[in-house]
């Protein structure tokens, strides 16, 4: 069994509380090592700080996710910056931009129930901010960028940058960014996500993806795979919606290794030598 590395999901999420035993079992049954947990808000950081300590497997991430900078507190980045002096192995990150949140969310969707969306302005300061101290600290960033790609870029080429890298998690951007992104320092993810046929043009981009800037995620409990692809089912969330079982990061490497035409083993031993040179 070769070994497995998830680069961004989110094993604390309320969707996986009360089964979270069960979870870890069919982890270690696939040939987990290891996943970063990434929190996305300042309730969520002491939270994945305490599932780390219980599970060996777990490697935080602390951040201030975009949809979520509109919330943030006055002293969020001194919060930030004491999590991340406290904990020397965690990254920074859920963080980004994101401008579908702005543009293309119709009003009234429970998933911003709540919360003050902040302007792509905004969202850039908080961001740059992030990446900064990402930087400072020498700690990974766990990048999402959903209908920006342009202004990240632009952040990224003038904000300091950590010198061991950043993820671009599934990275759902085009074709020709890929270059410019990689000479940054980028690594890209690889979400089942892309399966679907909507986002073929995307998939194709894991075609090109230099092999030492490649990635594998479940981003769990969200984005679950075909149905027919499923191999670890879960009842749906209270919402009807449903979830993505984090054990499906061995199907997410299966069709990885199809896509770029080698081999499993070859796919894992390649991935997990990125995953330790960006995380660890």
């Amino acid at each position: 069994m070769p070994p497995f590395y998830d680069a961004h999901q989110h094993f604390h999420f309320d969707q996986f509380v009360t089964q979270r035993a069960a979870l870890a079992a069919d982890l270690r049954t696939v040939g987990l090592q290891r996943a970063v947990v990434n929190a996305t808000n300042e309730e969520e950081w002491p939270v994945v700080a305490a599932l780390a300590r219980e599970y060996a497997w777990i490697l935080p991430s602390h951040g201030i996710h975009p949809w979520d900078c509109g919330n943030r507190s006055p002293a969020w980045l001194e919060s930030l910056r004491a999590v991340l002096r406290d904990d020397p192995a965690a990254g920074v990150g859920e963080i980004g931009l994101d401008r579908w949140i702005i543009d293309g969310i119709k009003p009234g969707d429970p998933r911003i129930a709540g919360l003050r969306v902040a302007p792509l302005e905004e969202q850039g300061e908080v961001f740059a901010a992030q990446l900064a101290l990402a930087a400072e600290f020498s700690r990974a960033a766990s990048i999402h960028c959903v209908q920006a790609f342009g202004a990240l870029l632009e952040l990224l080429q003038k904000t300091p940058r950590p010198s061991r890298g950043f993820l671009l998690h599934g990275y759902g951007g085009p074709a020709e960014m890929i270059k410019p992104f990689a000479d940054l320092g980028a690594y890209f993810s690889f979400n089942i996500e892309l399966l679907s046929p909507r986002q073929a043009a995307r998939l194709q981009n894991f075609k090109a993806i230099p092999a030492d800037r490649l990635l594998v995620e479940t981003d769990a409990p969200t984005k679950p795979p075909p149905a027919e692809l499923n191999r670890f089912p879960l009842p749906p969330a209270t919402d009807g919606s449903a979830v993505n079982h984090p054990a499906n990061i061995a199907v997410a490497y299966e069709q990885l290794a199809q896509l770029r035409q080698v081999p499993l083993e070859s796919l894992a031993a390649q991935v997990e030598q990125n995953f330790l040179r960006l995380f660890l």
